[in-house]
């Protein structure tokens, strides 16, 4: 089972209501099931490679990070935002649980519709800093894309999507460098966590895993799911591409798309090392993340009725 994250920006959307925050129940706030072969690798870096879009696989992420925290760890929790806005979610991770929303809303979530800036991304990160408030050790970090055009000059030759790649481990390494963390838990799309090349294009690069640290202080999942649906942009059907040129707002959807898994495990969530049953790609991984049946999780900043054709 070979899925891989597709990205697109679309038109700007304008600022809406967003979900209140989850609290942390007795059920929900303890780690996964299966967590004790991982923590038994002793990696600093535990990276969850989703697929962008739904509700199921950030509140996985929450709920570990809850389980974590409540056993004493102190935790940094990365998300694939822009890193040019850390410094502004740094400023907003301080504020009070009252004023935290309105200053999560401001950072990169309107234009947003490929999934990175869901409601259920936006509903982690408040149950995240709900937790913080109530005394637990856990911090956030913005790492996607250049923080600065010094970073982007000296990784602008590496070949194919190197640059971004290479931009996006050296933030999270700076951001897990600032305090002494037992998990760096980063939240991001599958084709970033592998460690193994990516071709694309004739080009051959290294994902993010491959550049963050040593492959034995990595422990990267994949996402594995019994279908259901997510909200991503996906080319329209028949889509007319030409060699050269580039995507356009004109040849993508952005919706609650079908999806399908390649088995159902008929069980709760867990993690696992080793392979997912179907996975044709997981040698690029040391394990997955099972989600069971999945949802689309629509964007939090909903789009204006004129851009929305209303």
């Amino acid at each position: 089972m070979r899925v891989w994250s597709f990205a697109v920006l679309v038109a700007p959307l304008l600022a809406g209501a967003s979900p209140a925050p989850r609290t942390a129940s007795k059920q929900d706030c303890r780690v996964p099931s299966g967590w004790a072969a991982l923590a038994a690798r002793k990696t600093l870096y535990v990276i969850f490679g989703e697929v962008h879009g739904t509700r199921e696989s950030p509140a996985f992420l929450g709920a570990t990070a809850c389980g974590l925290a409540a056993k004493g760890e102190r935790l940094l929790v990365a998300v694939e935002h822009s890193a040019t806005d850390d410094d502004r979610l740094q400023a907003a991770w301080a504020l009070p649980d009252a004023s935290f929303p309105r200053g999560l809303r401001q950072l990169g979530w309107a234009g947003r519709e490929d999934g990175v800036a869901s409601q259920a991304m936006f509903a982690m990160l408040l149950r995240l800093h709900a937790l913080r408030s109530r005394g637990l050790q856990i911090d956030v970090a913005a790492f996607n894309g250049a923080r600065d055009e010094e970073q982007r000059t000296r990784f602008k030759d590496l070949p194919g999507q190197g640059p971004h790649e290479a931009a996006q481990a050296e933030n999270i390494r700076h951001a897990a460098g600032k305090k002494r963390y037992d998990h760096v838990l980063v939240l991001i799309g599958n084709l970033h966590a592998r460690k193994r090349p990516v071709e694309r294009g004739g080009a051959t690069f290294e994902p993010m895993a491959m550049r963050l640290a040593p492959a034995s202080a990595i422990t990267s999942l994949n996402m594995a799911h019994a279908g259901g649906s997510m909200w991503n942009c996906l080319l329209k059907p028949g889509a007319g591409l030409e060699p050269g040129k580039p995507v356009t707002s004109a040849d993508v959807e952005c919706a609650d798309h079908p999806a399908k898994g390649a088995v159902d495990l008929h069980r709760s969530p867990f993690v696992s090392l080793g392979a997912a049953p179907g996975d044709d790609d997981a040698a690029a991984y040391d394990g997955f993340f099972w989600l069971g049946k999945v949802t689309g999780s629509p964007p939090a900043v909903p789009a204006p009725a004129a851009a929305a054709g209303g």
